[in-house]
């Protein structure tokens, strides 16, 4: 019987990333916040995974920013949803903390409800990867809706593949 995790449609950028970093032996911090756990689960089923997993968060919920994140009162009274202003400083902060060649942060509305601004829409998510050369975000709008089981692990994918694509880009640096 096949396993039924990671979820399929994450083994294919899960498997480029794992190998990209074990090639370059390189390491991988992560912040998640909306996906909940499922990007650090799908790097720690990969075989090998301790040379290249450092560690990883699952900041949901505010609370969890102030204790681990290095959020003060200040930047939780100045919230407004999932930017990319937060997973910038999520990553870098978690990037730091870890000392791991990167960094990767997802924030995001799953669903199945949302509220009236775009980076509240039931399918948005602001992602980020940290590098000591600096901070790469992207915004994705997954378009499903208020699914929130489907937006997870998209958000999981899509943050798989800016940090793919952040690799593969400081290899020709």
């Amino acid at each position: 019987m096949a396993s039924e995790f990671p979820p399929q449609s994450i083994r294919q950028i899960l498997g480029e990333v794992a190998g990209l970093l074990k090639q370059r032996k390189e390491t991988i911090a992560v912040a998640e916040t909306a996906a909940g756990g499922i990007i650090s689960a799908s790097l720690l089923s990969t075989p090998g995974a301790s040379g290249f997993y450092k560690g990883g968060l699952t900041l949901y919920t505010l609370e969890s920013r102030l204790a681990f994140a290095g959020w003060t009162e200040e930047t939780k009274k100045g919230y407004k949803g999932p930017t990319l202003e937060v997973v910038s400083g999520l990553a870098e902060n978690v990037r730091k903390t870890l000392g791991s060649t990167y960094a990767v942060c997802e924030s995001g509305t799953a669903g199945p409800t949302g509220g009236a601004t775009r980076n509240r829409t039931p399918g948005y998510v602001a992602l980020a990867v940290s590098s000591e050369q600096g901070t790469i975000t992207r915004e994705v709008e997954t378009g499903l809706g208020g699914d929130r089981e489907q937006n997870m692990v998209a958000f999981a994918v899509e943050s798989l593949k800016l940090l793919r694509d952040v690799i593969k880009e400081q290899s020709r640096l």
